[in-house]
């Protein structure tokens, strides 16, 4: 991959009017995230534009249900031609395949590859404290994370959401061939904000991850291509 293929965009915003406005203005971005606010306000027409434009897609609504609703769920998303999508691991093993046979079920439907599907680990505002006091799992976090992990793993998912802080030992245990997908990835010169366990992108990528989320340090800063220029000057770093 070249460097900028490496970092997926959040589109957070409310209104497909503001999302497609982003997508226009940082051309040189071909890997985007639609969340559960772009999604729940525009249905699956900005899913539409994006693939327009040629963009690949990051459908991160997170399902968490029982499994038939999952399957359900991922079988739509593979109609649409996403790339990658995302569901809580804590569904439950049953879900999990069932989702993964429903997803290539969609796709073949429509004639296109099945999505990449990634279990979420634990989300990255999440700590261990909350783990502990909140969620009452008495295991420590970096455990946890690694559970879901393989969990995933086990049930032919392509790969896990996680910390950049877990990263590393995730890669080590799960093999080259498992995709680590990581929000909660700020540059030094960016607030870190609600997210609790961050690394930089350069650190991230060192890590074993595949691909970093970074939204508001592009899209909320002054200048979001320079931005955006500013963060794959430093992957590019990364031997």
């Amino acid at each position: 991959m070249g460097v900028a293929e490496h970092v997926i965009v959040p589109l957070d915003v409310s209104s497909e009017q503001e999302a497609i406005a982003l997508i226009d203005q940082l051309p040189q971005v071909t890997f985007w995230k639609v969340g559960l606010e772009l999604f729940v306000s525009s249905g699956p027409s900005i899913l539409t534009a994006l693939k327009a434009r040629q963009k690949k897609i990051f459908l991160d609504l997170k399902f968490h249900d029982i499994p038939n609703t999952v399957a359900g769920a991922c079988r739509a998303a593979a109609r649409h031609g996403v790339d990658l999508v995302t569901l809580h691991a804590t569904a439950g093993k049953a879900a999990l395949q069932a989702a993964q046979a429903a997803a290539e079920a969609g796709a073949a439907e429509t004639g296109n590859l099945p999505p990449k599907l990634l279990a979420i680990t634990l989300l990255t505002s999440l700590t261990a404290r909350s783990l502990a006091f909140e969620l009452k799992i008495p295991l420590e976090l970096p455990e946890y994370v690694l559970d879901m992990a393989l969990l995933a793993q086990e049930t032919g998912l392509a790969g896990a959401v996680c910390s950049p802080q877990e990263a590393a030992q995730l890669r080590q245990t799960c093999g080259d061939g498992f995709l680590l997908v990581c929000p909660g990835v700020r540059p030094t010169w960016a607030d870190a904000k609600d997210q609790q366990r961050t690394v930089t992108p350069a650190a991230a990528l060192k890590a074993g991850a595949n691909y970093l989320v970074i939204g508001r340090p592009i899209t909320a800063a002054t200048d979001p291509i320079a931005a955006f220029d500013r963060i794959c000057a430093e992957l590019a770093t990364v031997g």
